[in-house]
């Protein structure tokens, strides 16, 4: 991303980078954080999907495991990148403060129902599904 020239009108700025496990996850948040508007005309906000600080931005493929990958892939922007600018630091500081509190709401949102999102677990066995017993033993007869 190119820097930010400055706005005479909305002086204050800031960046804000939240690293995703991935790319799917880090659209869907990018999708659910940019439906709301700002409340206020004295701050502007605006959404983008990055790749890792770590992947070089002057190469656009690495070997990785006997094979070549394409930092121009999509797949490889994980990282969901929030520019915002205010007239004042107080109007940059509310905004911020409830944007923050709408990224906790998306994640927690994440953690829950999506079973491969936070934690990368995957359910290997039907043990403590509804509707199984586990533990019981006999002899069908």
């Amino acid at each position: 991303m190119e820097p930010t020239l400055h706005d005479p009108e909305f002086p204050c700025s800031l960046d804000i980078r939240i690293a995703l496990p991935n790319h799917r996850l880090a659209r869907t948040a990018l999708n659910s954080l940019s439906v709301d508007q700002e409340l206020s005309p004295l701050v502007r906000r605006s959404f983008s999907l990055v790749k890792p600080l770590s992947i070089p931005s002057n190469e656009t493929s690495q070997v990785v495991n006997g094979r070549s990958e394409s930092y121009e892939d999509d797949e490889s922007k994980t990282i969901l990148l929030t520019h915002y600018k205010a007239t004042t630091n107080r109007m940059l500081r509310v905004a911020v403060n409830g944007f923050f509190e709408s990224v906790g709401v998306v994640l927690q949102v994440m953690e829950e129902l999506d079973l491969n999102a936070i934690h990368n677990e995957s359910i290997e066995t039907l043990e403590g599904a509804q509707g199984i017993e586990v533990g019981l033993g006999g002899v069908a007869g």
